[in-house]
């Protein structure tokens, strides 16, 4: 659908620019991960018990955080979902809560027992999390193993249909994208899930997909425009394709924008990161995956002085 009409933007030109803006992103995220030790992981990765309680009446969160100082650790309480709800939630490191008994269950049994102890109303428990420590670090090493395998499988298939220089723009352009999700996680309060994960594994296929079209319209146009040069043909593909990139971008972010608002807390996280990938990946697709192709397609300066040497010499 040519909804922009024929349009001429010079995309590349500003390739620099972004590749600036993006490594600033990645290094200020990066450094604040460092600084705060670590990324949040959630219970899926970092083992401990996560629950969920709804009161009858509205309740703070600081009146349920003094009811469980006994309970040693780290804890986390915080509002779950509209205020209205009257819903709290409460999550709790593995360590010496759930050793104290046989059964990981006795932590929330434990924090059931307090704020009752504490006569902080009527409450049920809408939601229980319980993951032990090992599981957490299976999870946590094969969510790592997972999004390292796409990666690989991107850069094969794209390496067989295309050309090295254009798998390797791919695979950069989707650790670009993983890498400034995180971030944003990061910056908004996020934790890392198995939903986390799933997104984030969902947001590389998509922005792949965005690659492998234009790098497709590239061939096309590479065999008709010879004389070109890789810049002029590329520019020229993405703006052939700006307006399939606009429509499906759009409204794949419409769809997910009604799960994040409408989907509740469980499904928020997972929603937030596709909102993102998506973002973003249509932005590597062009300024990094493209910048990166057309780098490693240009012959070293070396090759281009021993070309006209040879050039000369014929003459």
């Amino acid at each position: 659908m040519q909804i922009f009409g024929k349009t001429n933007i010079n995309f590349i030109k500003w390739r620099w620019h972004a590749i600036v803006v993006s490594s600033l992103v990645i290094v200020a995220g990066i450094g604040q991960i460092i600084a705060q030790g670590g990324p949040r992981l959630g219970v899926d990765f970092s083992g401990g018990t996560a629950l969920v309680l709804r009161f009858d009446g509205p309740i703070s969160e600081d009146a349920v955080r003094t009811a469980l100082s006994g309970i040693e650790g780290n804890k986390s309480v915080q509002q779950y979902g509209p205020a209205s709800a009257n819903e709290v939630f409460v999550r709790l490191p593995q360590g010496p809560v759930a050793e104290e008994g046989t059964n990981l269950d006795d932590s929330a049994q434990r924090v059931d027992d307090l704020i009752r102890a504490a006569n902080l109303g009527v409450f049920t428990r809408e939601s229980t999390e319980i993951v032990g420590p090992v599981v957490g670090a299976d999870l946590q090493r094969k969510g790592i193993y997972a999004t390292l395998t796409a990666m690989l499988g991107i850069m094969v298939y794209v390496g067989f249909r295309f050309r090295f220089t254009f798998a390797f723009g791919a695979v950069v352009a989707t650790f670009h994208d993983v890498l400034v999700t995180l971030v944003m996680l990061n910056w908004f309060g996020y934790e890392l899930s198995l939903n986390i994960v799933a997104a984030l594994l969902t947001m590389t296929g998509y922005s792949v997909n965005d690659t492998i079209v234009i790098f497709d319209r590239v061939r096309e146009n590479s065999r008709t425009s010879r004389r070109d040069g890789l810049e002029n043909v590329v520019n020229t593909s993405v703006n052939q394709m700006l307006g399939r990139t606009i429509i499906t971008s759009g409204t794949t972010f419409i769809a997910v924008m009604g799960l994040y608002f409408y989907g509740g807390e469980v499904l928020q996280g997972f929603a937030f990161t596709m909102l993102v990938g998506i973002v973003v990946g249509t932005y590597s697709t062009v300024f990094i995956a493209a910048a990166v192709a057309i780098g490693l397609s240009k012959p070293s300066p070396a090759v281009v002085a021993a070309d006209a040497k040879r050039n000369r010499a014929k003459k």
